[in-house]
């Protein structure tokens, strides 16, 4: 049980001072992801940057993902072909869903980061950041468009994730550390005393830190 996000990210530092050396860059997933990612980076010393993200919902059953929009500096899109031949989602239907989740990733990089100049990753070992993870459809879409950006290492750390999602992201990046993997994992909040709704205002408090 964390007291809060900031004591999650302080602790989660702690386990990620191996990595100072390297000089990465820490990726948040806003909002919950930013006041995580804060600690790590001032005790990492290294640039903190968003990693925005947009799942593109299939039309009529959004909770389904045909794809996602990752925004690291360029705009990327990550298609789900399977889902998308399940569900016969023609390019004119999928061209739309994309161009309406696109707005979005820019509404929120304008709210965000302004003309914050970007922290790169190509070549880098980045930290992907979040406040805890539970399937992990989120940050494997994150990772799937990051990954186009070629960052030298690519790492995932969350304070809280089930063990099955963090045995399938091992899978696919170099790295995941976490705190905790409880094998009994309803919803992240649970594992917070405090877990209220992170603020743009906080978010870009935090960028301008």
């Amino acid at each position: 049980m964390f007291a809060d996000r900031a004591e999650a990210g302080r602790a989660l530092a702690a386990a990620l001072d191996h990595l100072r050396d390297e000089a990465p860059v820490v990726l948040a997933l806003p909002r919950g992801g930013v006041p995580v990612a804060l600690p790590i980076a001032r005790r990492l010393g290294c640039p903190l940057d968003l990693l925005l993200v947009r799942k593109l919902g299939v039309p009529g059953h959004e909770e389904l993902a045909a794809g996602a929009l990752v925004d690291e500096g360029e705009v990327r899109v990550v298609q789900n072909d399977d889902v998308i031949r399940a569900y016969g989602i023609t390019p004119q239907t999928l061209d739309a869903v994309i161009a309406r989740e696109r707005r979005e990733v820019e509404r929120r990089r304008r709210l965000y980061l302004g003309d914050r100049q970007r922290a790169g990753v190509a070549g880098r070992t980045a930290i992907v950041v979040d406040d805890g993870i539970a399937t992990g459809a989120t940050v494997r879409a994150a990772l799937a468009g990051l990954k186009a950006a070629k960052p030298r290492r690519l790492v995932v750390a969350v304070p809280v994730a089930p063990p099955e999602t963090v045995a399938a992201l091992r899978r696919e990046v170099d790295g995941v550390v976490t705190l905790a993997t409880p094998e009994r994992f309803h919803a992240i909040g649970a594992f917070y005393r405090n877990f209220t709704q992170v603020s743009d205002e906080e978010v870009r408090a935090a960028l301008a830190s």
